[in-house]
């Protein structure tokens, strides 16, 4: 496993963690701003979130590079089955092929899926499972003349009334050999996944270079709000250094992308402290 403790350029910081993916949060940096303060720090990353980039893909791509980093991915596509999707199959899909157009245009190659969850008029997950997978393969072959790649990222069993229909790596990896394209893989979020005995199992014997992306943050023992309240590395119960030694023996080399939402607490915070935060813990608990 990567020794991190004196060298912080494997880490990448997701925007969320400053609050930008949700209207009135956090302290309203402009993109400018954060790639400069990410990479003053040493940071070797940097994913964005659609609603950040308002038209200007192509510009914000250039500036991270310009500053000596990575654009790690993008999140993400809209809800591809569920209560909370758009209305008909064609807005989903025409969203979808935006989202990854998006991607292209960082020229960055990860654009996370987070599914929705399950399809109305149906019980359960499996059907719901199977209607991702219709639209996942639709759109995977646009994704590969691309040059993006697909992150199917499951969720903590708690959202999954409405926002996924994937609980376990091994549901999303179900997916991924439903769908049969190389540039379809999985994600894993310490927060959605910290609770799974049979992770590190499920990705030693299947995952075979198909994890896309590792996010970083913690749960903690008294959560008050399972979307809005994720705690900083080191402040919860999840066993980091176990977790990322189940992502790394699977074979994942990339960067480790810190994803903290936090409305009470982080996001209320001076950005640079929560950044200097993130740099310290990284070294010292993941």
């Amino acid at each position: 496993m990567r020794d991190f403790s004196k060298d912080h350029s494997a880490l990448a910081l997701n925007t969320a963690t400053l609050g930008h993916n949700l209207d009135g949060h956090g302290a309203g940096w402009s993109p400018e701003r954060v790639i400069y303060a990410c990479a003053e720090r040493g940071y070797g990353g940097v994913t964005f979130w659609r609603r950040e980039l308002d038209g200007r893909e192509t510009e914000i791509g250039q500036r991270v590079r310009d500053a000596g980093m990575q654009v790690v991915g993008l999140c993400r596509t809209p809800f591809l089955t569920g209560p909370l999707a758009l209305p008909s199959d064609q807005e989903i899909m025409d969203d979808f092929h935006l989202s990854i157009d998006q991607t292209a245009a960082l020229e960055t190659s990860v654009l996370t899926i987070v599914t929705g969850g399950p399809e109305p008029g149906t019980k359960g997950v499996l059907e719901s499972q199977k209607i991702l997978a219709d639209r996942v393969a639709r759109a995977a072959a646009y994704a590969a003349e691309r040059g993006v790649k697909l992150a199917l990222e499951p969720l903590n069993p708690a959202t999954a009334g409405n926002r996924t229909c994937l609980m376990t790596a091994a549901d999303a990896l179900n997916v991924c050999d439903a769908v049969g394209a190389d540039n379809v893989g999985v994600a894993i979020d310490v927060y959605h996944v910290w609770w799974d005995t049979t992770l590190a199992d499920t990705l030693a014997t299947r995952a075979n270079g198909r994890i896309l992306g590792y996010h970083l943050c913690d749960w903690l023992a008294d959560t008050t709000d399972v979307l809005l309240d994720r705690g900083m590395m080191g402040d919860g119960v999840a066993d980091l250094p176990a977790l990322r030694a189940a992502v790394e023996d699977a074979g994942y080399t990339g960067l480790c992308e810190v994803e903290i939402f936090s409305a009470n607490n982080w996001w209320k915070r001076d950005p640079n402290e929560v950044l200097d935060t993130i740099v310290d813990r990284f070294r010292s608990e993941c």
